[in-house]
């Protein structure tokens, strides 16, 4: 049961927040009315074409909370495995090489920040060996030692506040959510085909090292036996439009996060990455993503690399025009240029035109052609129409208005307007009763899309959760 959001008095729990609450002690079929669900054009095609990277990016901003100290300099040639840097205030958290070769360049920015480890590989893929073996005979201390010297680690994150989870902290539970609800998202049902043994090996790893259970969250539409008939984890349905797929919203209705709780949460291909560390005994860096949008001539999923180069998924591929590179998907992903690097946790990328135009009185037209959540244009006539959007914001940033729209896409017991306000304010007590914990900003990005005042809503949160972390620290 919730507790830390409604400890103010002036703000009471709902009756209909009341219902719901009492609801999720039923069995783990959940079925989500609210949210959004963006029809894009662009879906990537079921079909995976090889890639060999040349040119890889280690960037230490894909990593929040961590302040990184070199391990490597310019000119080093490395192995998979081999250490790039480290976190300077938590030593034993390892960042290593995706692959053989060697250290091209290291990028600074301002006051020398460190914001990328360029990497040439030599096409060898040379991997250091940290011994395959059986995570039952081994005990949690052996577990996570042989995944922090490795880099492996990393791919385990922690709410609340989205960083790499604390090896030594145990979490009460820890969650997988096995499909993607965002706009184009890739198909894991698709991805995980073959690879269920490494996939079962790291629920294995992940089930010893939590005191509490592995939530393996599936959609309603879930086909894969790698998924629906997994051991050591508890299989929780779910069902419902965007953002029915993203991990926060699914702990939310399993078992909230309270002040004091720590839970991990990994991806599907972080899972199989883990299994591979223990079958095979090497850190094996290797991820299927697709790439999709409306401008690109064939989208289809690749097989490549975490941390690697995206110009041979886009060179000859992108249709010609200023275009918008996005990795991740168009709601949380990051900007990026077409000779730059998928990010270390992104399983797609994605190509859409970018809106640098001015629109003369756009309002007034019907807008058959563009997306509507609140009814403004005539395209909520056809729900099914798939959508060529662009990134102009049509307006600009404005004061906030009430307009109740947040709460119809976010599927969670939280007032979003009054939290963001507290963010703003930066009232910890109040942002602490809001529920400040449950949050991420990817579960924000609906409400940032439909905004009418135009505000970058996930900043804002990121920033609250970046002064609560600074608090609690």
């Amino acid at each position: 049961m919730h507790k830390s959001k409604y400890l103010s008095k002036s703000i009471p729990l709902p009756t209909k927040t009341r219902l719901s609450v009492i609801t999720r002690i039923m069995p783990k079929t959940i079925k989500l009315t609210k949210g959004l669900d963006i029809r894009l054009k662009g879906a990537a095609e079921k079909k995976i074409e090889q890639l060999a990277p040349s040119h890889f990016a280690m960037k230490p901003t894909d990593f929040t909370g961590v302040f990184p100290r070199l391990q490597v300099k310019e000119g080093d040639t490395v192995k998979a495995g081999t250490p790039v840097f480290i976190d300077k205030y938590r030593e034993n958290l390892v960042f290593t090489s995706p692959v053989s070769g060697k250290i091209a360049e290291i990028k600074r920015g301002d006051k020398r920040v460190l914001l990328e480890i360029r990497i040439e590989a030599d096409g060898r893929n040379e991997r250091l060996d940290f011994g395959a073996a059986d995570p039952g005979t081994l005990s949690r201390e052996q577990l996570v030692e042989k995944m922090l010297v490795s880099g492996v680690w990393p791919v385990i994150r922690q709410r609340p506040y989205g960083i790499v989870a604390n090896p030594d902290h145990t979490p009460k539970a820890v969650h997988i959510s096995a499909f993607d609800t965002a706009p184009l998202a890739p198909d894991y049902d698709f991805i995980v085909n073959g690879q269920g043994r490494h996939f079962q090996t790291g629920l294995d790893v992940l089930a010893k090292l939590s005191n509490g259970k592995v939530n393996m969250n599936i959609s309603s539409k879930t086909r894969a036996a790698e998924f629906t008939s997994v051991r050591n984890a508890d299989i929780n349905t779910f069902s419902g439009p965007h953002p029915a797929g993203n991990v926060g919203v699914q702990i939310h209705h399993i078992d909230p996060i309270n002040k004091g709780d720590v839970v991990w949460f990994a991806g599907v291909q972080d899972v199989i990455t883990i299994g591979k560390l223990f079958n095979e005994g090497t850190y094996d860096a290797s991820i299927v993503a697709a790439l999709a949008g409306s401008e690109v001539k064939k989208p289809q999923y690749y097989r490549t690399m975490r941390s690697a180069a995206i110009s041979g998924m886009v060179e000859g591929n992108v249709n010609p025009g200023e275009q918008r590179y996005i990795s991740g998907n168009v709601l949380t992903g990051m900007a990026i240029r077409p000779d730059n690097y998928l990010g270390f946790y992104d399983t797609m990328v994605t190509v859409i035109p970018e809106g640098n135009y001015h629109e003369f009185i756009g309002w007034a037209l019907p807008g058959f052609g563009k997306f509507s959540f609140s009814r403004a244009f005539f395209s909520w006539l056809t729900p099914g129409k798939e959508y060529k959007l662009d990134t102009n914001l049509h307006g600009g940033e404005r004061a906030y208005v009430m307009t109740g729209q947040f709460e119809k896409v976010l599927p969670m017991d939280i007032y979003p307007l009054q939290l963001i306000k507290a963010i703003l304010a930066e009232d910890i007590d109040l942002m602490e009763n809001l529920g400040i914990y449950e949050v991420e900003p990817e579960d924000f990005a609906l409400c940032e899309f439909i905004d009418t005042s135009k505000t970058e809503i996930q900043s804002i949160v990121r920033k609250g959760l970046e002064i609560m972390r600074k608090e609690m620290s």
